[in-house]
């Protein structure tokens, strides 16, 4: 995933060390490859019901690129507020387009599915605004003064971990519904291999998305402390 080098100077500092006018933010890399996430996904949807093997090469090689943007942004110097935007848009989309395919094969699972997609992206979003409002240059910098477990959760072993664990889940709950693949014996019984891998998988998938809970409530509690300070000041000012 992308990281923003800089929040305001982005543009002109990537114009300088580039040596060119007016360069074209679409075109930059890193961008080029997560507008190639996003048609990779779209394409996916449409063999979703039918061609499951199909849809997930299609989904996973857009998952596969998201290792590529970040590094493709520090190579060519091409950080950018609207790449970090966008790769974080195509994460949370990407994950819901499948998260809703599962509820339609499990129609059982809506209200579930629909909180957890609720969580996934509301926490996501506060997130990233709670740390524009507080100046930092990636919503993946949390102090440990604010929260150890958001900290420890944004290292990229563990990031990488619990976001895989929960991509897996969803996956093996989707293959697992068309019966293919090899069945192995678990606990006595004769199951797919995928449903063993929504049985592995699900631990770390709580785990994932219990700390999106935190993360919800954490980045609530900075932006009301931003909301504090302001009216804080307005009472001040008034007062002189």
């Amino acid at each position: 995933a992308q990281i923003i080098c800089q929040r305001i100077l982005v543009v002109p500092s990537t114009m300088a060390s580039q040596g060119r006018q007016d360069p074209n933010i679409f075109l930059f890399v890193p961008n080029l490859i997560g507008f190639a996430r996003v048609v990779l996904i779209i394409a996916s949807l449409f063999f979703m019901t039918t061609e499951p093997y199909t849809a997930m090469a299609l989904y996973w090689s857009s998952a596969f690129l998201d290792v590529f943007d970040g590094m493709a942004a520090r190579h060519f110097d091409q950080s950018t507020l609207f790449g970090s935007v966008l790769d974080m848009v195509s994460d949370r989309t990407t994950t819901l387009c499948l998260m809703m395919t599962c509820i339609v094969l499990y129609p059982s699972l809506l209200v579930p599915f629909q909180l957890l997609a609720m969580l996934d992206i509301s926490s996501h979003w506060l997130q990233m605004y709670s740390s524009m409002l507080k100046n930092k240059t990636s919503h993946k910098m949390i102090d440990l003064s604010e929260n150890a477990v958001l900290r420890y959760y944004y290292m990229k072993p563990v990031l990488f971990t619990l976001c895989s664990a929960n991509e897996l889940f969803f996956m093996g709950l989707y293959l697992d519904y068309f019966n293919i693949g090899w069945t192995v014996n678990f606990l006595g019984d004769d199951i797919t291999a995928w449903l063993l891998v929504v049985y592995i998988s699900f631990p770390l998938f709580v785990v994932k998305h219990l700390v999106g809970l935190i993360q919800l409530v954490t980045a609530s509690q900075n932006i009301a402390m931003v909301d504090k300070e302001t009216h804080m000041k307005l009472r001040a000012a008034k007062t002189t």
